[in-house]
């Protein structure tokens, strides 16, 4: 077999350790993928003629990922892989989403999570579909606080229903906000982890973030607000109907769910999201992104959790 070689000259130790990964981590994942031998010795990397064009672009691509301060894990080594075999420009991921009131920039995981920013951007409704771990619920709150912060919106409201995963929680002990808070923290987390918890409770005080469970969503208009429902496979086709027409004037809506997932004890197919989802296809100002496998930015292992109960 004829190897041709990849020399990495414009980087250091610390870069070309998080281009490798412990162990040679991610060179291996490389080899699995493209099924080739790869090796790398210091700061050449060994590669099989077939693959070398595409190799050589991935690498610079993550090199140019390193360079902007990102740590190289075998989901950016997968993503990197997939958006070159589709023909994706993969600069994207350089992009600050947001940066947190700790100072943290967040940049987004995979193209289709930058394609919802672009596409809620020019829609006012978005549908938000995919499985577990593509980041669907912390990249609208995301999305809805960096609207916020630009003036775009003067209020964020954060919804879901309030529908048992599988199981009977029984009689829940408190007031009215202790006993809807159990249904409620994925969407509490997301705006923690980008605004941090005081200013948080500070905008929910003034009533700038609201965040209340569906039922309560009944005879409002919203105008000048970006609305998100989460799990959304979990509404019967009448609370769909409910939420949706909420939409008022300078607003934007993100519909999230997880078709795979719907916890509802009816027929699946009268899913408020299943229903939406057949009606409400090239209607102007209303899209759909459909996240899979792919996009799953969770511990690797997530994905093929999935796919073996998929099958």
């Amino acid at each position: 077999m004829k190897y041709k070689e990849i020399l990495l000259d414009d980087i250091n130790q610390d870069e070309l350790k998080n281009l490798y990964g412990v162990d040679n981590q991610n060179i291996n994942i490389l080899s699995d993928l493209f099924n080739r031998e790869i090796i790398a010795r210091g700061n050449c990397i060994l590669v099989d003629f077939d693959i070398y064009n595409d190799l050589y672009e991935i690498i610079n691509q993550l090199i140019n990922m390193i360079k902007h301060n990102h740590q190289i894990d075998e989901n950016t080594v997968k993503h990197t892989y997939n958006n070159l075999k589709n023909h994706i420009d993969n600069s994207f991921q350089n992009l600050i989403a947001i940066t947190t009131n700790s100072g943290k920039p967040i940049k987004y995981k995979t193209y289709k999570q930058y394609l919802l920013s672009e596409i809620i951007n020019k829609n006012d409704l978005v549908f938000s579909i995919g499985p577990a771990g593509t980041g669907k619920t912390f990249l609208a709150v995301l999305l809805a606080v960096k609207a916020l912060k630009n003036g775009e919106v003067k209020k964020i409201i954060l919804t879901r229903p309030a529908v048992e995963a599988g199981e009977s929680l029984g009689f829940l002990p408190g007031d009215l906000k202790e006993k809807i808070n159990p249904y409620l923290m994925p969407l509490y987390d997301s705006l923690e982890d980008i605004l941090g918890s005081e200013q948080v409770e500070k905008l929910i005080e003034k009533e700038i973030i609201e965040v209340i469970p569906l039922a309560y969503m009944r005879g409002r208009t919203l105008n000048d607000a970006f609305i998100i429902l989460d799990e959304a496979q979990n509404t019967t086709d009448g609370q769909m109907l409910m939420f949706l027409t909420r939409l008022g004037y300078n607003s934007k809506m993100i519909v999230n769910g997880d078709l795979t997932q719907i916890d509802l004890n009816i027929n699946k197919n009268k899913s408020g999201l299943v229903v939406a989802v057949d009606k409400l296809k090239k209607i102007k100002g209303i899209d759909f992104i459909e996240f899979d496998n792919n996009d799953i930015v969770r511990n690797p292992i997530v994905s093929k959790i999935i796919d073996r109960f998929k099958k």
